[in-house]
């Protein structure tokens, strides 16, 4: 049996930590011997193995992870908020017993004092096939995770615009540097969730002569699956002769990376343009932590806190008539899958690897990036829209046919059996 062991920081906390569940599930289900280790366990999963094996261990990762960000706040600017990692600290993971009983190993997201790049580079010794399925720019920029409109990837960074102290040599070109010298000294081939992300690691100065294949994340499509709208509605108390627009976790104003300024914009103009009708429609918010540190939203709103129970998610996503995402930049993000899995059309920005799922006018709207004005259009549209049922089943349609467990596992075992079948898997880069 083909045995795979699946390297991440968290388990289940964030996109990449979903992802790697959903994918060894979805492999389990394929026959394959499929192991997730983590550096940091939250859960007590007993299927989500851990690199600490005692409470003392655990307890200095935790340290080192907080370590890292209170030291980061000395180099970076205050009012960036752009999430950027460090190479201060790490940890090596080549001698697990699991690590080293896996035919192919598979790394996910490992920020946050884990692999840092001398521990990527101690890889080689185990001389085993490695895949890397990036869940955001990190591995292939000098520090930050997310890029916006920054090129300085395509060159050696330097000159970081996070950076309170920036020039040609600065902290992001040092890592630049890190990351180049792991790499020269180990084979990996590189999974890109979306075709934004492929091309961003096409066009990068570390990874454009690296094999890369886009293979999208998946989900559990029996859980997340459509469910009757009005008892929906019933199930969760909210009203059953309303519109309701379901949105993801709500941050700051500040907050680029969400883009919560757009949305707050674009509900101000959709409200403005409805008029008497705006009693029609109602806003429902999960995953905000404060409910009391919320912005004023032009609608009236319904906050359902942090819900960590898939299937009440599921409910909450076919309760809605659309999902919000105002993201200015994600990889593939879930939330977008999530809903159209539910059968729940989705209205975002066009950016990223939301334009993979999102097919504009078919099964959601995908609007110009940057502009309230155009998703207020997207929302006036699905508010509009005169055959909601098939706009519902072409969002399902999309996910069955291109994000379903077992095409995506299937992908993934094509790749590693391929890898697999090479005469000199692994070993030195020339």
């Amino acid at each position: 049996m083909l045995k795979v062991v699946h390297i991440n920081t968290y388990d289940g906390n964030g996109g990449a930590g979903r992802a790697c569940l959903r994918l060894s599930k979805a492999l389990h289900a394929e026959n394959i011997d499929s192991k997730i280790i983590v550096h940091y366990k939250f859960g007590k999963n007993p299927a989500v193995l851990t690199f600490n094996s005692n409470a003392l261990q655990k307890a200095y990762t935790a340290a080192t992870i907080v370590l890292e960000r209170i030291m980061a706040k000395r180099l970076l600017k205050p009012l960036k908020r752009t999430p950027f990692s460090f190479t201060w600290f790490g940890r090596s993971v080549v001698n697990h017993p699991d690590v080293k009983a896996a035919d192919i190993i598979h790394l996910h997201w490992v920020n946050h004092s884990f692999l840092n790049p001398s521990h990527l580079a101690e890889l080689k010794k185990l001389n085993k096939p490695i895949v890397w399925t990036f869940h955001d720019s990190n591995a292939f920029t000098g520090g930050c995770h997310v890029r916006y409109t920054c090129d300085h990837f395509v060159r050696q960074c330097g000159y970081c615009p996070l950076l309170k102290k920036a020039d040609a040599d600065d902290t992001s070109h040092q890592i630049w540097q890190q990351k180049h010298d792991a790499y020269q000294q180990l084979q990996f081939n590189i999974v890109a969730p979306s075709a934004w992300m492929l091309s961003s690691v096409l066009q990068s100065s570390l990874m454009h002569d690296r094999p890369v294949l886009q293979i999208p994340n998946t989900l559990e499509t029996n859980i997340f699956t459509p469910s009757d709208k009005q008892a929906a509605k019933k199930a969760l108390g909210l009203p059953e002769d309303k519109f309701i627009f379901l949105t993801g976790f709500m941050p700051s104003r500040k907050d680029l990376h969400k883009g919560t300024s757009y949305l707050l914009e674009s509900l101000d103009l959709l409200k403005e343009r409805l008029g008497v009708k705006a009693d029609q429609i109602e806003l429902v918010v999960f995953g905000n932590r404060n409910e009391k540190d919320v912005p004023d939203f032009a609608f009236k709103t319904s906050f359902l806190g942090t819900i960590s129970d898939d299937e009440k998610l599921a409910l909450c996503y076919s309760a809605a008539d659309a999902f919000l995402i105002p993201s200015l930049e994600d990889n593939l993000p879930y939330t977008v899958m999530e809903s159209l899995a539910c059968g729940t059309p989705v209205v975002a920005f066009t950016t990223g690897g939301i334009p993979d799922m999102v097919q504009h006018e078919q099964n959601g709207y995908l609007a110009e990036y940057r502009s309230s004005k155009s998703l207020a259009d997207g929302m006036e549209w699905v508010i509009n829209h005169t055959d909601r049922p098939t706009l519902q089943q072409q969002a399902r349609q999309t996910v069955m046919a291109k994000y379903a467990e077992p095409v995506i596992a299937q992908r993934h075992v094509q790749l590693y059996t391929q890898l697999l079948n090479t005469a000199h898997p692994g070993g030195q880069h020339d």
